[in-house]
């Protein structure tokens, strides 16, 4: 008896379970802090091309342990979202709860480098579903930290261009 309930649960753990992990690398002109108020802002993600808006309230900090919902732009679905690990300024780690048979760890990881700040962007997927979940979302997947530079290094923009207009109206004029 005791050999057959053993060989049961050897079985059991050899079930098929895929693991996809893939981190996405930009470099940013903005600073580490620009950066990191962006990420942390989990209320406004007009910048994620997978995610359409979220049930947080502005100006409301991550931290370990808030669920909260956001729907994406492939389904009117929402799906919960669990902030595991928030490290100020530096890592903030997300875990998705969308679909049973599927593990999804987000990573965001803001740091300063020689060339500039460097913003990556981790993807782990466990779970049976994985390889198809993959391939549909893996398009917009590559076009997470790219996005969330240029919404950066945008608004960076925008604010010095209105900076030198208004000091063109001023009465600095010889």
């Amino acid at each position: 008896m005791q050999g057959w309930l053993s060989k049961f649960i050897h079985r059991k753990r050899r079930r098929f379970c895929a693991s996809l992990v893939r981190t996405y690398r930009e470099i940013s002109s903005a600073s580490v802090d620009e950066l990191w108020q962006k990420v942390v802002d989990i209320a406004d993600v007009s910048w994620h091309p997978m995610l359409k808006s979220t049930n947080v309230p502005y100006g409301l900090v991550p931290k370990p342990g808030l669920i909260y919902q956001a729907v994406t732009r492939l389904s009117p679905i929402p799906i919960r979202i669990f902030v595991e690990r928030v490290n100020p300024r530096e890592l903030l780690t997300v875990r998705v709860l969308a679909i049973p048979g599927v593990e999804e760890r987000i990573t965001y990881r803001v740091e300063s480098t020689v060339c500039g700040t460097c913003v990556s962007y981790s993807v782990t997927l466990r779970g049976w579903l994985s390889p198809l979940i993959w391939s549909f979302s893996r398009p917009y997947a590559d076009r997470v930290a790219r996005s969330l530079v240029e919404a950066v290094e945008g608004a960076t923009l925008q604010a010095v261009s209105g900076k030198r207009k208004s000091l063109k109206d001023g009465c600095l004029d010889f």
